[in-house]
Parts: C-alpha cells; structure tokens; sequence
C-alpha cells in the first residue's frame, strides 16, 4: 500500500538522519556565530542536503542500472549499511563520530562560518552515505509515478524537520538535555535497526524469487 510505503520512508530516512540529534552539532559547528549567521548557516546547509538527496534519489534507478546492480542486491546492501548504523546509534557510537566531524570543521577553518555549512552539515551530517543509500534504496522500490512523487514529499519534509531543527536547536538542546537525547539515540537505533532487517529480508527474498 501506498500508505505503508510512505510511513516506512519517513521512518527510515527520519531515523537516518536524525533532525532532532543534529541540533546539538549545529551548535557546535556554529558556535560564535549571531542569531542572524546561524540562520543563514542553517538555510544554506539545508539546501545543500537536501539537494544531494534529491539528486540521488532521481538517479537512483539510474545509477544502479548503469552499475549493473539489481535492486535487491542493493536492498541486501543496503539494509546491512542501515544496521551498521543502528548499532552506532545504540552503543553510541555515531554521536562520537558525528562529534568528530564537528570538531574537524571548527579545527579546520573557524573563521569561515560558512563553510561549515557545506561540511559537516550539509554532508554528511544531513546527507551521508547512510541517508544517500537509503534514498536510491526506498527509489528503487517506488511502483509508480504517485509513490515517487511522495517520496520526494517526505524527503522535502525530513529536510524541512532539519532546517526547524537548527533554526531551534538552543531550545531543543536545553530542553532534552544529555540524558534525554541518549534514551531517544537508543530507541531509534532499533527503530532502524529492526527496519534495516526488513529491507534485507526484503532482498533475500526477492533473490530468491528471480532464481526459481
């Protein structure tokens, strides 16, 4: 159903992405910058992710049929990457990695604000190789012109979630508080974890109906 397609894309690319568990690295990232620069800053970043998805989630297809791939070898692939990431995610180990990319972004060019907004935001905080995958992965299953064009909705809106993300980030980081966002992390590393499984039984059993 289409319903159930579009709820299962907004959940994964949701818990991919993570819009809420960004707003603790755009301070970080952002830090030293006025009202006025972080949200030019969070615009910016915004539009620079979004578009990376967008684009790979129209070549998707293409991109996969040009590499020879099949769609549920892609979906075993995949589904694997997105477990990794739920692993990270429950033994906390993303957070750590998505820490040291903010710290490699304010070591590297602190006085460029900006810059910032293309990494680590923009890529890959919004758009990492996990989301990307993700994308051409849940192309690749769209039956119909309806479903694509909801597709391309529900990225519009986790990256519309990102942007809110940002531009309320001090709220959001005193209202949760570290113990708080940890509990949240967990839960939604076996959200993906469990939604990564089905992709990869999703691709096995395609395989194996292709074979008989």
């Amino acid at each position: 159903m289409l319903s159930d397609y579009l709820l299962n894309a907004f959940a994964t690319l949701f818990v991919t992405i993570d819009p809420v568990g960004l707003a603790p690295m755009f301070l970080a990232v952002t830090a030293g910058a006025d009202t006025h620069q972080r949200r030019k800053i969070a615009v910016q970043a915004t539009l620079i992710g979004g578009g990376i998805l967008l684009v790979f989630l129209v070549a998707g297809k293409s991109v996969l049929k040009t590499l020879g791939i099949s769609v549920p070898a892609f979906q075993i692939a995949g589904g694997l990457l997105l477990l990794i990431i739920a692993v990270e995610m429950v033994f906390e180990k993303r957070q750590k990695r998505k820490s040291e990319s903010a710290e490699k972004a304010m070591a590297g060019h602190p006085e460029d604000l900006h810059g910032v907004a293309v990494f680590p935001l923009g890529i890959p905080l919004i758009s990492g190789p996990a989301a990307i995958s993700a994308v051409i992965l849940l192309s690749s299953e769209a039956d119909d012109a309806i479903a694509y064009t909801g597709l391309i909705a529900v990225v519009l809106v986790i990256v519309g979630s990102c942007l809110l993300s940002f531009l309320l980030a001090s709220r959001i980081d005193k209202m949760l508080g570290e113990t708080a966002s940890m509990v949240i992390t967990r839960l939604l590393g076996v959200l993906l974890a469990a939604l990564s499984v089905q992709f990869i039984a999703d691709g096995i059993a395609s395989f194996v109906k292709t074979a008989i």
